[in-house]
């Protein structure tokens, strides 16, 4: 199935650009906002997730039922998420339907920010956070991210914690909203059957008199240290390790080496830990990912075990990360390859897909890259390619945390 890659600018910023397809049954939109966690004053910690959910609770045409019922006359399949570095509303839908969609997203992202919502939704976010609280892989997530990145804004939790949850008030999300939510932040994008010119001509009638803005990301320094974070936690019945070591940028052209070494070290099957850990029956999980960010990229490892064999996983791990950075086969190669080029096709093949790798693309590195393009520089990845990376990045944690029961004392 072909697409054409169009894109236009506004007058007042606001980016739109689109991958069409005659050929597609269905079309997505999104609106991309440059603008997450680690955007946020430490005291206004969890304020953009929190902006996501009151997105949703009206505005000055549509109360909060009435922006349900209008994606549901339309059949919409819609939501939102909030990263450490972007929040994104989107829709898909019939093409006959697109412009409908686009117009609900556009109104919403105008929110009225009414008090008494405010003060509702802050005690669903408080109820959320104590949820993941309770769930040992999220606590080990927040602590292990926030302990790796220090005083960097990425180790800012995006939930926000339940002291700058508390203390947040309307005004302040408010503040945050205007400088953030302008058009010059934003992008729209979408994918499928649609008609861009149409399309531009819905985004320009509903955001044309959006302000302009000027909004800026900061990039401190990052520094590295040497640290072990160890949290008893009552609930926790197994051990949960992580491993975090320093990679590529998501803009470095080093990241797809870096995803390749990464799937080989801990894909959720067939990887050099699945074999050594889970197959041998040493640990339940043990995985490997790489994530690239704006300006920053981290390799990391997760592993759930016994906490009798917490000593054991530990060692079997570094030995692992060593072990890969000095020698890989063809053949793992060519199976990571054939892997990552299929989940990258699958999630091509949907235009709700296909938007959202292209609203994230276009935030972080400011330029198109079509998926046939991606998948040309995985494919013509090399042995030689993967061993470079290790060597410019080294996989030697600098940081190992781990969530275990309270009862447990963990010398590792």
């Amino acid at each position: 199935m072909a697409f054409e890659f169009r894109h236009t600018v506004l007058d007042n910023g606001l980016t739109i650009i689109a991958e069409t397809s005659p050929e597609s049954h269905t079309a997505a939109v999104g609106f991309f906002v440059k603008t997450g966690a680690r955007d946020e004053p430490r005291e206004l910690m969890g304020v953009s997730h929190f902006l996501e959910h009151m997105v949703f609770k009206g505005t000055e045409r549509r109360t909060a039922d009435d922006v349900n019922r209008d994606f549901d006359r339309i059949g919409s399949s819609h939501n939102a998420f909030t990263t450490g570095e972007l929040t994104a509303f989107h829709a898909h839908v019939l093409p006959e339907k697109l412009m409908d969609a686009t117009a609900i997203i556009a109104d919403i992202l105008r929110p009225s920010l009414r008090q008494a919502d405010f003060d509702e939704e802050k005690g669903v976010i408080l109820e959320e956070i104590a949820m993941y609280d309770d769930n040992p892989f999220w606590r080990l997530w927040e602590h292990a991210n926030e302990r790796f990145f220090g005083a960097h804004p990425l180790g800012h939790r995006v939930l926000g914690t339940r002291e700058t949850v508390t203390a947040l008030t309307r005004d302040q999300m408010q503040s945050y909203f205007d400088r953030r939510y302008c058009a010059s932040n934003t992008v729209v994008c979408a994918a499928g059957a649609l008609d861009f010119d149409k399309l531009v001509e819905q985004v320009k009638a509903c955001c044309g008199s959006w302000q302009r803005g000027e909004v800026s990301r900061t990039h401190p320094p990052f520094q590295t240290h040497e640290e072990r974070v160890m949290v008893p936690m009552k609930q926790a019945n197994r051990a949960y390790l992580a491993w975090l070591c320093p990679a590529p940028s998501v803009q470095d052209p080093r990241r797809y080496a870096a995803a390749m070494l990464a799937q080989i070290l801990g894909d959720s099957e067939g990887s050099r830990l699945y074999w050594a850990l889970v197959e041998t029956g040493i640990a339940e999980e043990a995985q490997a990912q790489f994530d690239g960010h704006d300006g920053i990229g981290e390799y990391v490892v997760y592993v759930a075990c016994s906490p009798d064999n917490v000593a054991r996983v530990d060692e079997i791990v570094r030995a692992e990360l060593e072990r890969v950075c000095t020698a890989i086969s063809k053949k793992e190669l060519a199976n990571a390859r054939a892997k990552i080029a299929t989940a990258v096709a699958i999630a091509g093949e949907r235009p709700d897909g296909r938007m959202r790798r292209l609203g994230s693309v276009w935030l972080y590195r400011g330029a198109y890259a079509s998926l046939e393009e991606e998948l040309a520089q995985i494919e013509s990845l090399t042995i030689e390619d993967l061993l470079s990376v290790a060597r410019d990045f080294p996989l030697r944690p600098t940081l190992r945390a781990q969530v275990v029961p309270e009862t447990v004392v963990c010398s590792a």
